[in-house]
């Protein structure tokens, strides 16, 4: 029933939003991180998601093989490329000679707000899904 696979392309975003959101709250974790295993302070990571895409061979195939390949997939992680922030803190062991600390380039109302869009983004699915299971319960009814 190619109906019910309609249901897999909010499920698909419902993954790449929830992936999204534990970056974020990794971000967030790491935001006083001045160091990492290569030496340097942690550096923002940002998902970044790409449509998977029907060519018409393949909108052919579903319609026969009742399978769906839409929605949305994380293509790559990218680690921002923003400049650290030096803080003045001598007392601090990752401090350079003159007494600087290179922190992480994440910000958290950056972050904070990453998270509301993610998080809107993830209700707006779920409603999607929802209304999907509405209309296969009613189209159900149908037959009775």
């Amino acid at each position: 029933m190619s109906f019910l696979n309609s249901l897999n392309i909010p499920g698909s975003a419902l993954t790449a939003e929830r992936f999204r959101m534990d970056l974020i709250a990794q971000n967030l974790a790491n935001i006083h991180t001045t160091r990492d295993g290569a030496g340097e302070p942690y550096r923002r990571k940002q998902a970044i998601f790409q449509e998977r895409a029907l060519s018409f061979r393949q909108t052919l195939d579903q319609e026969t093989a009742h399978a769906s390949h839409g929605g949305v997939r994380i293509s790559e992680i990218v680690e921002s490329s923003a400049p650290f922030t030096p803080v003045y803190d001598p007392s601090h062991p990752d401090a350079d000679e003159t007494g600087y600390v290179m922190m992480p380039n994440v910000s958290s109302a950056e972050e904070q707000v990453d998270f509301m869009a993610a998080s809107r983004a993830y209700e707006a699915n779920i409603t999607s899904l929802n209304i999907i299971k509405a209309m296969a319960m009613k189209a159900l009814e149908i037959g009775k």
